[in-house]
């Protein structure tokens, strides 16, 4: 493994990057940067992060130990993503989609290459920790244009930076609002690990600072716009890091402090009335009326998906299947009933008709393998742990770890902090 990029005094990073060229440290060194970059941008926008990629994947090529590398790529938690990829290009032969269909459905297995890349380079360097600091730095950037946003929706960018008529939206800077809530909820739970540390080592403005940055997140996705999937999962993040990282005294008193602030903000945060009466209102309105609907229209495409699954519960119905079956499950119907979408918003689902029982054995081996990864103290594996809870259960109501946004901080986050983990592992072992 390439040891630390040591820099002499008075050398510029700016140095240190040019002489990627010559000196394997500052290539790495390079790498760290471009890791850094992607998180930076992951927030913002899609197409600078595949750009980013792109040059990361070209960045890291030079560098790779070819025997080290293949060792690392035999490990089960590099297997199972591989093999997801594998799955759905094979998958590709039985399917009855038009080839443009099955080789698009592909792509979102595609990111989870990069999941062993990622795995492989953080294990050789210190650096992991920078990427977390600038997600949540940028992170928290976006929260601050969403207040502005909030009070003034046309200073929106994303009417100049996504493809269609946008309007614009409260709250909303870019993309969406399920996007801006995971990252948000992800970030504002992430930062409890170290508030407890700092506290419990009694750096009071470290623990004031952490606290309110957290609160911050909390409050703009309270008070301005909050997704419900975010609003389900939470609570379960939460409770994760009570029952693994607090005593069980401390925990019930966090229950009940939790409890009584809930109750609070439910009565002076109408945007979060709204969200939660959504849930009613929309099941009434398909299961009732027939009229599309946010959770009611997922009944519908989940009632659906579980029919396709019966036709060919082995190996589903091949690559790029599911909008051929929701289509052809249409005809004749009006309303919600003749919806047609190509993702069932829902993960299981969404592999299930496509791949069958073995598809589902490989999201299952990939989400426990990650799991187990990230057993243990310290603020990777509560990171890494975090990131894999989040998305298998905001994948109940969408195919998270196959939709860009969502896919990408699951790649970025598990390859970075297992990495970490791995290396931590082996000096503790040497």
């Amino acid at each position: 493994m390439t040891d630390t990029t040591k820099r002499e005094p008075g050398v510029s990073w700016l140095s240190v990057v040019l002489s990627a060229w010559h000196d394997p440290a500052a290539r790495i060194f390079n790498i760290d940067l471009l890791t850094a970059l992607i998180a930076i941008l992951l927030p913002w926008t899609t197409s600078g992060v595949v750009i980013a990629v792109v040059l990361w994947i070209f960045a890291l090529v030079p560098t790779l130990e070819v025997r080290a590398f293949l060792r690392s790529l035999a490990r089960p938690i590099c297997v199972a993503p591989i093999a997801f990829f594998v799955l759905a290009l094979v998958g590709t032969l039985w399917s009855d989609a038009p080839w443009d269909a099955r080789l698009y459905a592909i792509g979102p297995t595609a990111k989870l290459l990069v999941l062993p890349l990622l795995l492989y380079h953080f294990e050789r360097s210190p650096r992991g920790s920078w990427v977390f600091v600038v997600f949540l730095a940028s992170c928290a950037l976006l929260m601050a244009v969403s207040w502005l946003v909030a009070i003034y929706p046309k200073l929106s960018f994303k009417p100049y930076l996504s493809r269609g008529p946008y309007a614009a939206a409260s709250g909303i800077a870019v993309k969406n609002y399920i996007d801006q809530s995971q990252e948000f909820a992800l970030c504002a739970v992430a930062l409890a690990y170290p508030i407890v540390a700092f506290l419990r080592a009694k750096k009071i403005l470290l623990v004031a600072l952490l606290a309110a940055i957290a609160l911050s997140f909390v409050v703009n996705m309270l008070f301005v716009v909050i997704s419900r999937t975010a609003l389900v999962t939470m609570p379960i993040m939460l409770a994760a890091f009570a029952l693994i990282h607090l005593r069980l005294r401390t925990a019930i008193a966090a229950l009940c402090v939790a409890a009584a602030l809930a109750a609070v903000i439910w009565s002076a945060s109408p945007s979060l009335r709204g969200t939660v009466s959504k849930f009613v209102g929309d099941y009434q309105q398909t299961t009732m009326q027939n009229n599309v609907s946010g959770m009611g229209s997922r009944l519908e495409f989940w009632q659906k998906s579980l029919r396709f699954f019966a036709e060919a519960p082995v190996i589903g119905h091949g690559t790029g299947s599911t909008r051929g079956l929701f289509e052809h499950a249409a005809i004749g119907q009006i309303g919600a009933r003749a919806e047609v979408v190509a993702n069932p918003h829902n993960q299981t689902l969404n592999v299930a008709v496509q791949w069958g029982v073995i598809g589902i054995v490989v999201l299952y081996a990939t989400w426990t393998l990650h799991l187990l990864l990230f057993r243990g103290d310290g603020l990777a594996n509560w990171i890494g742990l975090l990131i894999v809870v989040q998305n298998i259960f905001t994948s109940l109501f969408n195919s998270h770890l196959f939709d860009f946004h969502e896919g990408w901080m699951y790649v970025l986050g598990v390859g970075v902090a297992g990495g970490m983990t791995l290396r931590a592992r082996r000096d503790d072992a040497t």
